[in-house]
């Protein structure tokens, strides 16, 4: 992971950057962008440059935008001007995945930040710059990249320690989430994935964790999670991660889909909808890298995460349209549709949290729904929940990530569609509304959390199809950034 450090004086300056903000108060659109102020005094002549090449380049100051000048044997050898637009924390995010990017075949790199630099500012360019910086490769073939140190100058680098922190980890554990989502299937089976959060619950004495494997979910009735594993080689898991302060006034459980991979089951996907179903886990991974997070940040929330881990493959013993799933808590599913398969994981998990762990509060993510793009395009997940205060909550911490969530209905005209001959529930009726339908389904086991429940679709936002701002290519690790935003407001 690239080094940050923030430092009171420059110690090297082989490459510097100076913020620019658009045209002062007052500017016209097309008004040339401005240097900002900077928090420590800048090599002779150095400001004047940037203050002319500004104009020359035609900067306009906006997020992201950047605008290079080589100046051979001087100091810096670099001149980078980096658009920083509003000054916002999300700009800044913007600004410093863009430098990452523009940079990478320097070494290091000086960014000068204002005297004034709130913590949200500094937050924001460490976020961006970890989180664009971020590679997933499973061999050496593309090469190392050259950019491995960055410096950020400010007057006081004490000022900014516990947000640098913060930072940090967040972005280190959203990296994780991208990692354990972009691992191949040939390799990312139930059994891994719980070995993973094992290995990183041994570093951190306060977390606890245990793993149920196919014996214990039969003998506790976990009969969702042992229908959808049952086609496959690879048995499933359970995996609940927990961390329990000894001052914590509140729990939450925090629920993520696990499907390893989704072929569809009987009810098989066509390949192009099959290829990229190593992501089906991006839940399940968002929500323990969140759990992992809290524990790191000693947040004072009692954070635990329940993990239903499955592979859902065609096979003799696969389970199969119209059969009758038998639920822990004692609901049943008519299953119309193998290839809904994540509502039968998730109804297990989230009945079980009910009735087991009697949270303050539930939530459940997960990659449910091609519905979700269709409603929401690429980059929004789609949330739904009873109360408002909460679900307004949960939004405004999704906003402050630098995320995407919209609030969706739940219809009680369409809990009708649910209704089954021979069972309690219909799992997948096609009736429209997928995304909706499926919110509704997952709703009958939430019991009396029902007013106390979050449900967010994030197939969508869980893939980034390219590059864009601290996105890369591939998985997003949607959904880490936003629960520790919000785990971090019930302090």
């Amino acid at each position: 992971m690239l080094a940050i450090r923030l430092v009171a004086e420059p110690e090297r300056l082989d490459t510097l950057v100076l913020p620019l903000c658009p045209g002062g108060e007052g500017a016209g659109d097309d008004a040339p962008a401005v240097p900002v102020p900077t928090a420590v005094t800048l090599p002779d002549g150095v400001a004047d440059e940037a203050a002319a090449l500004a104009p020359a380049a035609r900067s306009t100051g906006r997020a992201g935008e950047v605008r290079t000048q080589f100046r051979p044997g001087r100091t810096p050898g670099v001149l980078v001007l980096l658009g920083i637009g509003d000054g916002e924390e999300g700009s800044w995010r913007r600004a410093g995945a863009a430098l990452v990017r523009a940079v990478a075949d320097e070494t290091h790199v000086t960014i000068a930040l204002p005297p004034d630099a709130s913590p949200a500012a500094v937050r924001g360019i460490y976020e961006g710059l970890l989180l664009a910086s971020y590679r997933f490769r499973l061999t050496d073939a593309g090469g190392v990249p050259a950019l491995t140190g960055v410096d950020l100058l400010v007057a006081d680098p004490d000022r900014y320690a516990a947000v640098v922190e913060t930072a940090r980890t967040t972005a280190r554990l959203t990296r994780w989430a991208r990692d354990l989502t972009n691992t191949p299937s040939s390799v990312k089976n139930p059994e891994w994935f719980a070995g993973q959060v094992a290995a990183h619950a041994a570093g951190a004495p306060d977390l606890h964790l245990r793993v149920r494997e196919p014996a214990e979910l039969a003998a506790e009735g976990f009969g969702g999670i042992l229908a959808v594993g049952g086609g496959s080689a690879h048995g499933p898991r359970l995996v609940e991660l927990d961390w329990r302060p000894a001052d914590a006034r509140t729990h939450v459980v925090l629920v993520g889909k696990g499907i390893t991979f989704d072929t569809g089951g009987i009810s098989i996907k066509p390949v192009p909808a099959m290829k990229l179903m190593r992501k089906d886990m991006a839940g399940a991974a968002a929500v323990v890298a969140a759990t992992v997070g809290a524990a790191a940040l000693r947040l004072p929330v009692r954070v635990t995460a329940l993990a239903p881990l499955a592979e859902n493959m065609v096979s003799g013993s696969a389970f199969r349209p119209g059969d009758i799933v038998h639920h822990y808590g004692g609901l049943t599913s008519e299953t119309t549709n193998s290839d809904a398969e994540g509502r039968l994981v998730l109804a297990d998990a989230l009945a079980y949290a009910v009735r087991e762990l009697r949270p303050d509060v539930l939530v459940d993510l997960a990659t449910l729904t091609g519905a979700n793009a269709v409603a929401l395009g690429k980059r929004t997940g789609a949330l739904y929940s009873e109360n408002d205060r909460l679900a307004g909550d949960v939004l405004a911490a999704v906003e402050a990530a630098g995320e995407a969530a919209w609030r969706m209905p739940l219809p009680a005209d369409y809990v009708e569609y649910l209704g089954s001959d021979l069972a309690d529930l219909y799992s997948a009726p096609n009736q429209g509304a997928g995304s909706v339908v499926a919110a509704l389904y997952l709703r009958e086991f939430t019991g009396e959390l029902r007013d106390r429940w979050v449900h967010v679709d994030m197939s969508a936002p869980s893939w980034a199809d390219g590059d864009d701002a601290e996105l890369t290519r591939g998985a997003t690790g949607w959904g880490v950034r936003s629960l520790l935003r919000w785990l971090d407001t019930l302090r």
